[in-house]
């Protein structure tokens, strides 16, 4: 399992949880008002957007929250304006780092991100150097316990509602979509009756890099770093660290 899925298991271990909680809320709904800006305001036209309101129904955000973000956005309650800015830079051991912000100040939010790459055994490039090592995809997750199929059946399901890939572990099933098919997918997939542990469009690495030792620590602390910053939105690196350090860092 590369970098991207083990780090999703870790911040759900990780403490905490009611200021990871706030921060959540706070990132969510900057990509509500985002959605919204960019596609309009109808979730069944502008597929960011539902992705976005399932994102938050997914965390338990109060449909209060969703509406009046949507409000901000349009512009019938005043709001500030957000920018949407993707850097790029290196971890520790040369891991490649895709870092999605979404911003009111855009100086400060640099100055941070640098700040968190330098104080962590990496730094930023410039834009491009890293995002050719990444594709879009669309990921989602079963756990095997939650679903009384076997593997086949649940292969043979997620092929047919226009998946691309499909891999077995021994306690979930991951599907990989085209960024374009993943809504289709989600739906077809939670039509049949599946609970899905997780659902989200990603950047997955094409190769990556195995991490120990001194390394392993700083890249999962930069990586912790970044999530606590409330500008960033998703942070992606194509590390690779066993799971005897993954599970000693998220206790």
């Amino acid at each position: 399992m590369a970098g991207h899925s083990k780090w999703k298991n870790i911040q759900h271990r990780k403490g905490r949880q009611d200021a990871r909680r706030a921060k959540i809320f706070t990132k969510i709904s900057k990509e509500i008002f985002a959605a919204t800006r960019a596609g309009g305001p109808d979730p069944e036209t502008n597929l960011r957007l539902r992705a976005a309101i399932n994102k938050a129904k997914e965390n338990n955000m109060p449909n209060d929250n969703i509406e009046r973000t949507i409000k901000k956005a349009t512009g019938q309650v005043e709001g500030v304006q957000y920018d949407e800015i993707t850097y790029e830079g290196y971890g520790p051991g040369g891991v490649a780092v895709m870092v999605e912000v979404l911003t009111d100040n855009r100086n400060r939010t640099a100055a941070d991100v640098r700040h968190i790459f330098s104080r962590n055994g990496g730094n930023m490039g410039e834009s491009g150097c890293v995002s050719y090592l990444f594709d879009k995809k669309g990921i989602i997750t079963i756990n095997r316990g939650d679903t009384g199929d076997d593997e086949d059946t649940v292969m043979m399901e997620a092929l047919e509602a226009g998946a691309e890939d499909f891999e077995a572990s021994e306690d979930s099933f991951e599907i990989t979509t085209a960024p374009d098919q993943f809504e289709a997918v989600r739906e077809y997939l939670e039509s049949k009756g599946y609970n899905l542990a997780s659902a989200e469009v990603t950047m997955v690495p094409q190769t990556t890099v195995s991490l120990s030792g001194d390394d392993a620590e700083k890249m999962l602390k930069l990586m912790d770093d970044l999530d606590d910053n409330d500008d960033v939105q998703n942070v992606y690196a194509n590390f690779d660290i066993d799971d005897d350090a993954m599970e000693k860092y998220g206790q």
